[in-house]
């Protein structure tokens, strides 16, 4: 017999509402588990091998080309933001510490710029990066294990 959801506590309702709101926001995760929690791990793939797949699947290769370019970006703006703040801090402060942590800092924020930067100028809330990531991990995993 199902149980009726006016028989559940308060609690068990406000838990399994928080689980499945947080579970939607989540959700990409699923797409990882099957190449996290293996035995064996994924054996170490190559920029070619990377270029092997884009140029080997048209529908997901561009979008993982995209990807690849975009964290470029990031790395742009990581460098930009830790050095200009690990400056800044170290003109202003002569603190070895503060300067330190200036610099990881600053390169966490500007690995966040970079990354907005790139999706907006790469137009990526257009693409489904996860799925181009999936797909590649799944040909890898295919290739790898001589299943083509």
């Amino acid at each position: 017999m199902a149980e009726d959801s006016s028989s559940k506590s308060p609690l068990t309702k406000y838990w399994s509402g928080y689980k499945e709101f947080w579970g939607e926001r989540f959700s990409f995760l699923e797409h990882f588990t099957k190449f996290v929690n293996r035995e064996k791990p994924l054996p170490r793939w190559t920029p070619s091998d990377v270029e092997e797949f884009i140029a080997s699947d048209p529908v997901h290769g561009p979008t993982l080309k995209t990807t690849r370019e975009a964290m470029n970006y990031g790395i742009t703006g990581s460098i930009i933001g830790a050095v200009s703040t690990a400056g800044v801090a170290w003109k202003y402060s002569r603190s070895l510490h503060g300067a330190g942590l200036s610099l990881l800092a600053g390169g966490v924020f500007g690995w966040t710029f970079g990354q907005e930067a790139a999706n907006h100028a790469l137009q990526l809330y257009k693409l489904d990066t996860a799925v181009a990531q999936t797909k590649f991990l799944e040909w890898w995993d295919n290739k790898t294990q001589g299943r083509f």
